[in-house]
């Protein structure tokens, strides 16, 4: 065994920031595919999203058969249904503000979810919020903010919607973070994907059930993989370090999107992105290095 790797085994801190990077590739990939479905395939946001989550519950479903029932067992199903309830409506008021507010500007103000889970972290979940934590937030939104400028654009009130989207999947990221401490990682992402399922079926049932073309399944396919996989993951960086640390790492998804955007559909981002992902990069580096050397130091 690795230097490395045994420095990484010895701080749980280190083990999730490099799974919450994980996640944030992962999720990436489910969002270039999922406009990969819309933009080039022309299927519906509901198809989308029933399919995407339902092949997501069909991959996660070898683990039933592997450990049986106990994968099902929970003695906390009242949290798993707010967890998805949370989950859904977040969805659903992100989609709404896409209808409204420009899309940079948006991925900009869903960046206030960290503060919705710090305060919630140190409220409900008694963790300890550090000055070095907020410092890192903050710096790291202050980079989303110089990469969308919205100050250039006029705010009407469709702007709060992305940040009632952000304050929604806060609450869900704070529950799955709660849910870690009793239960296993597969099972949360396994409820998840489960329950997600009908509700989005609820949804493309009442857009009348329009299948995909045939060239679209291997791209709904890719997008369920790559869901699970991120709800897997996530779920497992929660269970390695507090939610609290993990969210400067949160950032990292706006690089990581615009980058693999530009790679597959060639879309170049404005001259301040580099500057602001400078930022976000350099927060989450930051606090990831600071806090690994306190942990590794106990």
């Amino acid at each position: 065994m690795t230097q490395t790797t045994s420095y990484f085994k010895s701080s749980p801190a280190l083990t999730g920031a490099g799974l919450m990077l994980l996640a944030g590739i992962a999720f990436a990939g489910v969002n270039v595919a999922v406009q990969w479905a819309g933009m080039v395939n022309g299927i519906s946001s509901t198809a989308t999203a029933f399919w995407q989550y339902f092949f997501g519950f069909l991959f996660v479903l070898p683990l039933v058969w592997r450990r049986g029932l106990s994968a099902m067992r929970t003695g906390r199903p009242m949290l798993h249904l707010v967890r998805i309830v949370l989950a859904a409506a977040g969805v659903q008021v992100w989609v709404m503000a896409l209808a409204h507010v420009p899309l940079w500007q948006a991925i900009a103000l869903s960046m206030t979810s960290p503060f919705f889970v710090l305060a919630g972290a140190a409220l409900a979940l008694r963790e300890t919020v550090t000055l070095a934590r907020v410092g890192a937030t903050a710096f790291g939104f202050a980079g989303a903010l110089i990469i969308i400028a919205p100050w250039s654009e006029t705010f009407t009130w469709h702007a709060v919607l992305p940040v009632l989207a952000a304050a929604l999947w806060a609450g869900a990221s704070l529950i799955t973070k709660e849910l870690t401490r009793f239960e296993r990682s597969d099972s949360i992402a396994l409820y998840l994907l489960l329950l997600l399922t009908p509700i989005n079926f609820a949804l493309y049932l009442g857009s009348g059930l329009q299948m995909p073309p045939l060239e679209g399944w291997l791209v709904l396919l890719a997008a369920g993989l790559l869901t699970a996989a991120a709800q897997y993951v996530l779920t497992r960086a929660y269970a390695s370090a507090d939610a609290a640390y993990l969210q400067p790492f949160e950032d990292l998804k706006l690089p990581l999107n615009i980058i693999l955007g530009w790679i597959v559909f060639g879309f170049s981002p404005d001259v301040t992105f580099w500057p602001g992902a400078a930022m976000i990069v350099a927060g989450s580096i930051y606090i990831m290095s600071r806090e690994g050397r306190g942990r590794c130091a106990h």
